[in-house]
């Protein structure tokens, strides 16, 4: 049988986006996954359908596997001529016993490849601000492990010899000997007064930080329940966390935002909300496809040329569409002289998208205020319309260009599914802890939670979430539902919904 290899990825400090793009690549195309315990639980969603996921974490005084048995587990799938990423939290040559795995692999014959990733203690200077390096205070940086030798009971290093030159200590599992660390750095010379910041999570939408000094912070972290995971950065530049320190002043650090779209469409608004800080929790209350019929697609397109208005009235509509078109001409040219007219900002950025120009889009953002002054803009009397809808869309606005005389087709490009959420795992999540803002941007999906929240299981203590709609029709269908509309996007759009929650949490 033809030997595998393996991949030792550094998996980062938390957040996805400070994966290599290498690690990326190496995680979809894995066999076999081999994951710890600090990785990110999303980067499991990256790897192909039919890859084995093993989970081999350890925690502090909880080792789910051991380190034989972790390399075992390596040469095995290996031999099988597997491809197997082995993702390790941080760096895996850092404090993560890399440098183990790879010897086992090679005196096996087993290929490996080591793809590096973002350490923590840089991952935590740079979240908080603070300079490693630094001409004034520091030329010299040392990655130090508080892990304790256990066979001796006594440090892996002498943290007194490590207090005699001006340079950045940055210590790894620490915590759990905090004391003993600070007081054996006094005594080799620094000062009671030297700054030191701890940072937990670093990365991660629960990231938290404290500054402090040698003398104070073992107390301090104890008072305010500072564990692992964190690192631990004791040196002159740790003064810069106070002028410096950028990821926790975000607008929503620290808010967790309930984003419940189609998860093909969720990532916008996740990743605007998590551009500002957010927490974001994906409940997928509805699952948006392609509606495909030959049939109909034939008979539009072969008339296609003969409408004179063709009317879009969400982004996905405009998205399907062109998948259809696209299927019948191969030129975008055959779009013709069609005049266009859309619902609002969003829809409008959509069809620019296809270097087209809309003609028509109503002051306010919602179908029936597009009839209104569509019929106000042009007489449309026997006028061919072509509406591009779902199969959920109302049907007010196709009402209104009728009784206006319009020849009226539509064509429904897309359908709209009900997703059950119960098993979903954010669910859980959500349960658990609760959100401080729920978002709502259709009346699909209000139905869909209004359904399903009256089974969720919702912990004593979770928080409880206020509602954000993008819009006066979502809006009047969470009022019919009994859900109170708290917060609504003056503009409409996404970008309208992430600046009335920011103005909600930062007035000013």
């Amino acid at each position: 049988m033809t030997s595998g290899i393996v991949y030792l990825v550094g998996a980062g400090p938390g957040d996805p986006g400070l994966l290599t793009l290498r690690a990326r690549d190496i995680i979809r195309l894995a066999d076999v996954l081999v994951y710890d315990n600090l990785v990110n639980d999303c980067l499991l969603d990256w790897c192909k359908s039919e890859c084995q996921k093993v989970y081999v974490g350890k925690k502090p005084g909880s080792h789910a596997i051991t380190q034989e048995e972790i390399e075992r587990i390596l040469v095995h799938h290996a031999k099988n001529g597997k491809v197997v990423a082995r993702l390790k939290g941080g760096d895996p040559f850092i404090f993560g016993r890399g440098g183990e795995e790879v010897r086992r692999l090679a005196e096996d014959d087993i290929k490996f490849e080591i793809i590096p990733g973002v350490t923590a203690a840089l991952a935590a200077a740079a979240y908080t601000g603070i300079p490693l390096t630094h001409r004034d205070f520091s030329s010299s940086i040392s990655f130090l492990t508080g892990h304790e030798n256990l066979e001796n009971h006594e440090f892996r290093v002498s943290f007194h010899d490590f207090s005699k030159n001006s340079k950045t200590l940055c210590i790894y599992m620490g915590m759990g000997q905090l004391e003993r660390i600070t007081t054996e750095l006094i005594s080799g010379g620094l000062s009671s007064d030297t700054p030191v910041v701890v940072v937990q999570w670093a990365t991660l939408p629960q990231q938290r930080s404290l500054l402090s000094t040698l003398s104070k912070v073992a107390v301090e972290c104890s008072k305010k329940d500072f564990g692992p995971p964190s690192v631990i950065i004791v040196g002159e530049a740790s003064k810069f966390y106070d002028k410096m320190g950028w990821f926790e002043k975000r607008p929503l650090f620290g808010k967790r935002i309930v984003v419940t779209r189609d998860l093909d469409q969720a990532a916008k608004l996740s990743y605007k909300l998590e551009a500002v800080g957010a927490e974001v929790i994906e409940l997928p209350l509805i699952q948006i496809k392609r509606l495909n019929d030959q049939d109909t697609n034939k008979a539009i397109f072969s008339e296609f040329g003969a409408y004179n208005w063709i009317i879009f009235t969400s982004v996905n509509g405009v998205r399907y569409f062109f998948h259809n078109f696209f299927e019948t001409f191969s030129d975008i040219r055959s779009f013709g002289a069609l005049k266009i007219a859309v619902v609002g900002q969003e829809t409008e950025k959509a069809i620019n998208k296809y270097n087209l120009t809309v003609d028509f889009i109503p002051h306010i953002s919602d179908s029936e205020s597009l009839a209104d002054e569509l019929i106000n803009f042009e007489s449309i009397e026997h006028l061919k319309i072509l509406v591009i809808t779902g199969n959920r869309n109302r049907d007010l606005l196709v009402k209104k260009l009728e009784d206006a005389l319009a020849i009226v087709d539509t064509f429904r490009v897309y359908t709209t599914r009900i997703c059950d959420i119960i098993e979903h795992p954010a669910t859980k999540s959500f349960c658990k802890k609760g959100a401080d803002v729920v978002t709502f941007t259709s009346p699909s999906i209000v139905e869909s939670f209004v359904n399903q929240v009256a089974s969720l299981q919702v912990e004593k203590g979770a928080k409880n979430p206020i509602s954000c709609s993008i819009g006066p029709i979502t809006s009047e269908s969470m009022r019919k539902a009994g859900i109170p509309v708290e917060l609504e996007s003056e503009s409409r759009s996404i970008d309208g919904m992430v600046k009335a929650i920011i103005e909600k949490f930062n007035p000013i």
